[in-house]
């Protein structure tokens, strides 16, 4: 059974903010010559890796509200040059838009039980909903238009 993460999106203003940083983390790789691989770098390893890996997802809470998730490809414990136990976070860099729903501020990463997880915009209110610029979507969920 899968199980998925929720982390903030420190530093992303947006779903179109976080695409464009990943976009952007492409662009380098190619510059560089090198396979681009999208990597979120944790200090806390989950115990819990092969859940995580049977169709798990990274949630990002962004503004305050879980708004997008990515697939998780992989995760892979590692010692960096300290010595200090980490973990990267493999994603797929498609970042989807989730029906959004208020979070808390916490620090790292917590678990998040698939019953528990926000729908896909695309799932719940069709491609159009999808497609809309965030900031009108915001708005309309306020007003309890969408």
């Amino acid at each position: 059974m899968s199980l998925h993460l929720i982390k903030l999106c420190v530093g992303a203003t947006s779903i179109e903010d976080l695409r464009n940083w990943i976009a952007d983390r492409r662009d380098d790789a190619r510059r560089a010559g090198v396979p681009f691989e999208q990597t979120h770098v944790t200090r806390m390893v989950p115990t819990r890796m092969d859940e995580l890996r049977d169709g798990g997802s990274l949630y990002w809470v962004i503004r305050g509200d879980v708004a997008a998730r990515q697939r998780l490809l992989d995760v892979r414990p590692f010692v960096d040059v300290d010595g200090v136990r980490r973990c990267a976070l493999v994603l797929d860099p498609e970042v989807i838009g989730v029906r959004p729903r208020p979070a808390r501020p916490f620090q790292g990463w917590r678990y998040l039980k698939p019953a528990e997880a926000p729908a896909d915009l695309a799932a719940v209110d069709g491609d159009a909903a999808a497609a809309m610029p965030e900031e009108m979507r915001r708005e309309l969920e306020m007003l309890g238009l969408l």
